[in-house]
């Protein structure tokens, strides 16, 4: 997969997003890392996709599902349904 089709929204003080960031490279998920606070871009980005109802990071978006927080079962669900992980 050349493609990363996860992005990541994070901040750099989250510890969430950083347990959830090692927890893809493990699995050898790519990904994009995008921090909201340093890229005004990637922070409008994730405002339309989640309506502008923030209510904190990490959120996921995973080939066009979202995924708020460090939710492991989902994003699993999620990287399993959508071919980026095996069973």
């Amino acid at each position: 997969m050349d493609d990363a089709k996860v992005i990541v929204y994070s901040t750099t003080w989250c510890a969430f997003c950083k347990t959830e960031m090692q927890y893809l490279e493990k699995l050898g998920v790519k990904f994009i890392k995008k921090d909201i606070e340093e890229d005004s871009a990637a922070h409008e980005e994730l405002m339309g996709k989640i309506g502008g109802n923030f209510r904190g990071v990490p959120v996921t978006d995973i080939d066009g599902d979202l995924v708020l927080g460090f939710d492991r079962p989902k994003i699993d669900g999620l990287l399993k349904d959508k071919g980026l992980i095996k069973e």
